[in-house]
């Protein structure tokens, strides 16, 4: 089922903000039409025009952003494999050295030593067969990401110690997929192995594929019932990053252009169908737009810097909301209200 982006006239200060996000739309963006009806309450308004606003902001901040400063290493693309299925985690304390120590000890048996370079970032173990230096420059961006994103969202770290597996080209991972996995990988970016304990990448596509892939884990160990929608959005979130004012920030990349062809063929579900799938609809059933929407949505919400609250009131109402489509809602009215408050206008009749 599709959602139709129509209704009637909007509050002069909402609508003011549309009509700028509009002068730089697509010419298919362009015919939207944004209406409700007065008799409406501003409840239930609230959810049309969060799907309205953050679909057509998509294309306002791809066109307004400038000088992105982002890691080199944070610039690629990302997998689209679904994680394996998630189990419920106690709570998680650090892997002691010794476990540490171990672990690389059986690695270095395990591989070719001229191959491979082994490097601890805690808690994760990096091993890479590309050169030293390479390989050290990806553990920093596995330092660096593992940071930014327990300071945004996440308390615990994964219980087990896991594997990053870079591999330097195309051929590398799938051969060591197979050799070390038994898998076959049906991205030729990257994925992450709950089975196996490990995050395996093909690193040539570049950095985008590690954040994006690091996240899973996290989500994994502080979220276990996290919908896919929201897993898959953060992740993808991240395939193009860096740091603004201490904090990680996704910028607009290249799902965008998908995600707009699926609005002008009106083919994008709604937001409470989205947040609704399951892992078998949102993976199997157009996955490319079910990614897109996710990631845009979230990037909707970081610019409009609600994501971290977002993340954190979803967490905590999850057996209540385990889509988080209530607190979208919650989240989102309260976020107008409080605009609608400061400019001491009311943005909708009642």
């Amino acid at each position: 089922m599709h959602e139709d982006y129509e209704g009637g006239e909007f509050s002069s200060a909402l609508a003011a903000s549309l009509r700028s996000a509009q002068r730089h739309q697509t010419s298919a963006m362009t015919s939207w039409r944004l209406q409700t009806s007065n008799s409406r309450t501003f409840a239930l308004f609230a959810p049309m025009a969060l799907s309205v606003l953050v679909l057509m902001a998509t294309v306002y901040f791809v066109t307004h952003r400038t000088d992105e400063p982002s890691l080199p290493s944070q610039q690629q693309l990302a997998g689209d494999a679904p994680p394996s299925p998630a189990k419920e985690s106690g709570p998680s304390s650090p892997v002691p050295d010794t476990d540490l120590t171990r672990h690389v000890e059986q690695l270095k048996k395990k591989l070719p030593a001229k191959e491979f370079t082994i490097i601890v970032q805690s808690p994760f173990v990096v091993i890479g067969d590309g050169t030293p230096a390479a390989v050290r420059a990806q553990a920093e961006t596995v330092r660096w990401a593992v940071e930014k994103l327990k300071q945004e969202y996440f308390e615990k770290d994964p219980v087990e110690i896991l594997d990053i597996w870079l591999f330097k080209d195309e051929t590398s991972y799938r051969k060591h997929a197979r050799e070390f996995f038994n898998d076959t990988p049906d991205t030729p970016y990257g994925y992450y192995s709950s089975a196996h304990k490990a995050l395996i990448m093909n690193i040539e596509t570049g950095g985008g594929t590690l954040v994006h892939e690091i996240v899973h884990p996290f989500v994994e160990a502080n979220f276990p019932d996290c919908p896919p929608w929201f897993n898959e959005g953060l992740g993808s979130l991240y395939e193009q990053s860096g740091e603004q004012d201490g904090h990680i920030h996704g910028f607009t990349n290249w799902r965008l252009p998908g995600l707009q062809q699926a609005i002008r063929a009106h083919a994008v579900p709604s937001f409470k169908s989205l947040l609704a799938m399951d892992a078998n609809d949102f993976y199997n059933e157009d996955k490319g737009t079910n990614y897109g929407q996710s990631r845009y949505l979230c990037y909707y919400l970081q610019e409009k810097g609600l994501l971290a609250k977002f993340y954190k009131e979803f967490y905590a109402h999850r057996k209540d909301d385990p889509t988080g489509y209530k607190t979208l809602q919650t989240i989102w009215a309260r976020a107008t209200w409080m605009l609608s408050k400061r400019s001491g206008k009311r943005l909708c009749s009642a």
